[in-house]
C-alpha cells in the first residue's frame, strides 16, 4: 500500500511541477512525501507545522484534485507532521526575573523561532486604500526596529493582511540585520508554550526565549482576553522588549480597548504607539490581488471572470486568492477554457457564503417589503393583518436562514419582538412552503435575489 501511494505522489508531483512556478512547486510540494492510503485517504508527511496549516488552508483543493486525477479515483488528502519545525537557539547564561527589567544579551546569544511563509514579503502585499497606512508602518518599523511605531498594532478582520505584514516585517529584519533575533508566532502558541513551561518547572527558558529577541510579532492577541496568568506573563514581557528599545507588533480583530477581559494595564501598553487598521479591499484592490495571482500561477483569466470575482468576493482577500487557486488549478486539470459558467459551478458554496457576510437584516425586510408591496416601516409594526403578518415572517425566516443572528437578535430587529415569536414565524413559512408551491417559489426567489 506504501508504494502504490508513493506512486501516486510521484506522479501527482509531476502534474504539479508542470502547472506551478518551480519556486512554489520547489518549496511546497517537493517537502512533501506519502506516507500511506487508508481507504479513500492519502496521507502526506510535511516537514513543519506551518506547512501543514499553509497547504490545509490554500492548496487541499488543488491537492484533492490532482491525487484523484493520478490515482484515477476520488482521494481525499490529510496532512501529518514528519520532521521538527526549524529551530535555531542558544542559552543564555543569565536567569530572567518576572519584572520587567530585563538585562541585554551578550553578542554572541541568539534566539530565533520563526515560521515564515516565504510568500508573505512586502513584494508579494498588494497595497490599496484600504491598508496603505498599515504597509507604510509595517515598512518603517522593519526599517528601523524599536526606534518608532513601538508597538506597532494592526487590526483588521479575518484574510485582510495582518499575519502577511508580521511576517513581512520578520523577514525583511531577517534578511538585511545579521544576527537579528526574530519570534513570530499566534498568541495561542505563546499562551500553550507558557502553559508548558509552567507545568514542566521551565519558567526561565520560556522568559529567556521571549524576552531577549530583537523583535516580536504576535497574532491575533485577542486570544489574551479573560486569561489572567497569561496577561501577567505578557505585562512583563512587553516592558522587557519595551524597556529594551526591542520592536513590538501585534495584531488583533478588533481595537485593544474592545477586547474583553483584557487589563487595562495592557490595553493601556497596547495604545502607546501606532494603531494601523486593515479594511476590506475595494475594487481596484481585488482586481489588482487577482492579477498578481494570475502572474504567480501564469494563469490569465478573462476580463469579465476577473472582473466577477472582484464583484462578488469582497470581505476577505484569502477567501478571493483560495477561489483563484480553485479556478487555476481545475482549468489546468481539465483544460477547459475559464467562463463565467464554470467559476460560478465550481465557486458555488464560496459565493453563497460571501453573499450570506454581505447579507443584514436590514437589506431583508425592505427587499422583502418591496416584493410584497408593503412599508419596511410594516415589518417593526404590531399591525397584524395577513397582507403584513406573512411577509414579516418570511423576512424572519429568511433572516434566521442567511444571517447569524439569533432569535433574539433577530425579534429585536422586527420591533422588539421575543425569540419565541420568530421561531413560531419561521415555523409558519417552513410548513407553508412544504404544501404550498407559490409559497416555496416566492420565499426561493428572495433567498437567490439576496444572495446576488
Amino acid at each position: 500500500m506504501l508504494e502504490s501511494a508513493e506512486s501516486i505522489w510521484s506522479q501527482a508531483q509531476d502534474v504539479l511541477r508542470g502547472m506551478l512556478k518551480a519556486e512554489i512547486f520547489t518549496m511546497w510540494f517537493a517537502p512533501l512525501r506519502a506516507r500511506g492510503i487508508d481507504g479513500h485517504t492519502l496521507q502526506l508527511e510535511t516537514p513543519d507545522d506551518f506547512s501543514e496549516v499553509w497547504l490545509r488552508e490554500n492548496y487541499s483543493d488543488l491537492l484533492r484534485s490532482v491525487v484523484t486525477r493520478s490515482a484515477g479515483r476520488t482521494l481525499e488528502v490529510t496532512f501529518c507532521l514528519g520532521a521538527a519545525p526549524v529551530q535555531q537557539t542558544s542559552e543564555v547564561q543569565s536567569e530572567l526575573s518576572m519584572g520587567p527589567s530585563t538585562p541585554e544579551p551578550s553578542s554572541n546569544s541568539r534566539t530565533s523561532e520563526v515560521f515564515l511563509n516565504p510568500n508573505n514579503t512586502f513584494d508579494t502585499f498588494v497595497v490599496g486604500n484600504n491598508n496603505n497606512l498599515a504597509h507604510g508602518a509595517a515598512i518603517a518599523v522593519a526599517q528601523n526596529p524599536g526606534k518608532t511605531y513601538n508597538p506597532l498594532f494592526f487590526i483588521g478582520g479575518v484574510g485582510l493582511g495582518k499575519t502577511h505584514l508580521l511576517q513581512a516585517i520578520g523577514q525583511f529584519v531577517l534578511s538585511h540585520r545579521k544576527n537579528a533575533r526574530v519570534a513570530y508566532l499566534p498568541c495561542e502558541k505563546f499562551t500553550n508554550e507558557f502553559i508548558e513551561a509552567l507545568q514542566g518547572g521551565q519558567l526561565p527558558k520560556f522568559r529567556r526565549k521571549y524576552r531577549l529577541v530583537d523583535v516580536l510579532l504576535i497574532d491575533d492577541v485577542q486570544f489574551l482576553a479573560g486569561k489572567e496568568r497569561i496577561q501577567e506573563e505578557f505585562f512583563h514581557t512587553f516592558n522587557a522588549l519595551h524597556g529594551n528599545r526591542k520592536q513590538i507588533v501585534l495584531s488583533c480583530d478588533r481595537p485593544a480597548s474592545e477586547i474583553q477581559g483584557l487589563e487595562q494595564r495592557l490595553v493601556s501598553r497596547f495604545e502607546w504607539g501606532l494603531t494601523a487598521d486593515l479594511q476590506p479591499p475595494d475594487m481596484e484592490t481585488r482586481q489588482a490581488i487577482l492579477r498578481k495571482k494570475e502572474r504567480v500561477f501564469r494563469v490569465e483569466l478573462p476580463d469579465d471572470v476577473r472582473s466577477f470575482l472582484a464583484k462578488r468576493i469582497r470581505s476577505n482577500i484569502r477567501r478571493l486568492e483560495g477561489a483563484f487557486v480553485r479556478i487555476a488549478s481545475v482549468a489546468s486539470l481539465t483544460g477547459k477554457p475559464i467562463t463565467l459558467d464554470v467559476v460560478e459551478n465550481q465557486l458555488r458554496e464560496i459565493l453563497q457564503e460571501e453573499g450570506r457576510q454581505s447579507i443584514t437584516i436590514d437589506l431583508i425586510q425592505r427587499r422583502v417589503a418591496e416584493h410584497y408591496d408593503i412599508r419596511h416601516a410594516d415589518m417593526l409594526s404590531k399591525r397584524r393583518p395577513e397582507n403584513i403578518a406573512f411577509p414579516r415572517q418570511v423576512a424572519m425566516y429568511l433572516a434566521r436562514q442567511l444571517t447569524d443572528s439569533s432569535l433574539a437578535v433577530i425579534g429585536d430587529a422586527f420591533g422588539g419582538r421575543d425569540h419565541g415569536t420568530v421561531l413560531h414565524a419561521c415555523r409558519q413559512v417552513k410548513d407553508r412552503m412544504e404544501v404550498d408551491s407559490n409559497v416555496r417559489q416566492t420565499v426561493s426567489y428572495l433567498e437567490k435575489q439576496l444572495l446576488r
